[in-house]
């Protein structure tokens, strides 16, 4: 009897794990960035690889990052929208294996540089994860997933014009967060 395309089989998943994979990280880290808690990002990038690869037949687009990012966007939207009300746990909870290790390299980097780094790195996060939702998302797409505008429109449902509007207005709230940070003393 011949397979059905809802049922799974050895060439599916294989073509979906070629595919959707090598993802799994990215799909975490805006996971973590939209739902501000690991356990809930991890929870929330399962069932988008559920989904996905229950879908995984009737994907025909040319970029597998922005339509797993879309349906990782309708999971989250789901999970705000089931825990409105519970308070969310900060970015700074992030535990430092967590943290990607830097693509340049600098000769005999001092203890002070790497305290100035440290406290830097941990404003950064914490100011992008104080943007309000639709502006850390759009960041997040375009900053740290090197998404499109194109591809962020279509993730997010929305305009080309209003990504970039969205990532204009993100970019100068940092700007101003970071100028005010700066300002205060140490």
């Amino acid at each position: 009897m011949p397979l059905r395309a809802s049922e799974d089989n050895p060439e599916k998943a294989r073509r979906f794990r070629e595919a959707a994979l090598p993802y799994l990280n990215d799909a975490y880290t805006l996971a973590r960035y939209l739902l501000r808690d690991p356990t809930d990002a991890e929870d929330a990038v399962q069932e988008c690889y559920l989904r996905a690869f229950k879908h995984f037949d009737s994907y025909r687009g040319p970029a597998m990052k922005p339509w797993l990012f879309a349906i990782l966007r309708n999971v989250c939207r789901a999970e705000y929208a089931r825990r409105a009300t519970t308070p969310t746990s900060a970015i700074e909870d992030v535990p430092e294996s967590a943290e990607q290790a830097p693509l340049w390299h600098e000769a005999q980097e001092t203890p002070e540089t790497q305290l100035v780094r440290a406290r830097d790195s941990d404003t950064v996060r914490r100011m992008v994860a104080a943007l309000t939702e639709p502006f850390r998302e759009t960041f997040v797409l375009r900053e740290i997933e090197n998404l499109s505008y194109r591809e962020i429109a279509n993730v997010a449902e929305v305009p080309v014009g209003t990504v970039m509007s969205r990532l204009a207005r993100a970019r100068a709230m940092l700007r101003s967060a970071w100028l005010a940070e700066q300002e205060q003393p140490k």
